[in-house]
């Protein structure tokens, strides 16, 4: 459950930084100036402004935050074949996806694992892990490299910070409309906010958080079968089947990657029953049998 993506939990601090900053400012004043209740309007306008500077914020400091989750050398003066080979592939791919070459990193894992992020499709990182590149040869790689640039190309981290920014406006805006009922109705507030209001929208806020979560990893899951397919545009079909396959038989041990960069990369751990609905990626055999699927 928590396979979050990338910018989702400096996403939640920045919500509750700016909560703060808006309550020290009086600037988050949303009850009606008569008294007669909530403001909606301006709570649905401040919700939107909290939700997407969250997001927003998240997606701008993507690239710093993979870098220093994930130990990421970037590869800016390739010396070894390996680092050379790789720096071509990533630029010939970058041209067939008609994107700037992004930076490129490899990072110290064992388990193969590669990933890509960044604020925009020409200001982006892509990197491997150490492991990736000892054990996978040379097409399957490629595929991969393939994967990471469609997830570029598509905007998918741009795509994904639009979406979490809605679905932190309803969080915000439907936690406080709670506590504002259940505190007039439970503990009987007459002037402004009472405790029962703060304590009921920091439990909501959680809850609803957790439930739309399922929704930001729906469309993970989706943005994950349409980079296959740029993969396999890019690389070949066989060879992104082949990628697939090959990290399908390593899927036993689970990818060293922090939680918060998982939903970036091209596996993630095994999930199942309730679990699977916050996966970020679905099961690798289903990805396998789409790609075969369009080929016939």
């Amino acid at each position: 459950m928590m396979r979050i993506a990338l910018f989702l939990v400096t996403n939640i601090a920045v919500l509750v930084v700016l909560a703060i900053v808006m309550h020290i400012f009086g600037i988050n004043s949303y009850l009606a100036q008569d008294g007669s209740g909530l403001n909606l309007s301006v709570l649905l306008f401040m919700s939107a402004v909290m939700g997407f500077t969250g997001s927003f914020i998240s997606l701008f400091i993507s690239k710093w935050m993979a870098k220093k989750s994930m130990g990421v050398k970037l590869v800016s003066n390739p010396q070894t074949p390996d680092e050379i080979w790789l720096m071509e592939t990533v630029a010939e791919l970058a041209a067939k996806a008609g994107v700037k070459m992004p930076e490129v990193g490899i990072f110290p894992a064992a388990q193969a694992n590669a990933f890509a992020t960044g604020w925009n499709r020409n200001d982006a990182l892509v990197a491997v892990s150490l492991g990736l590149l000892q054990r996978f040869d040379r097409d399957q790689i490629k595929a991969v490299l393939g994967h990471e640039l469609g997830h570029v190309a598509n905007g998918d981290m741009v795509t994904l910070s639009l979406i979490q920014g809605v679905v932190n406006t309803f969080v915000i805006f439907l936690s406080r409309v709670v506590g504002y009922v259940i505190d007039q109705a439970i503990f009987k507030s007459r002037s402004g906010f009472g405790p029962g209001y703060f304590l009921t929208v920091i439990v909501t806020q959680i809850v609803f958080s957790i439930l739309a979560s399922m929704i930001v990893m729906r469309f993970s899951r989706w943005r994950e079968f349409r980079a296959d397919r740029a993969g396999a545009q890019l690389a070949g079909t066989a060879s992104m089947i082949g990628a697939l396959q090959r990290l399908q038989e390593e899927s036993e041990n689970p990818p060293e990657m922090p939680d918060a960069i998982e939903a970036f990369g091209i596996r993630s751990g095994k999930t199942s029953g309730l679990l699977a609905l916050f996966a970020s990626h679905p099961p690798i055999e289903e990805r396998i049998k789409a790609l075969q699927q369009s080929q016939t």
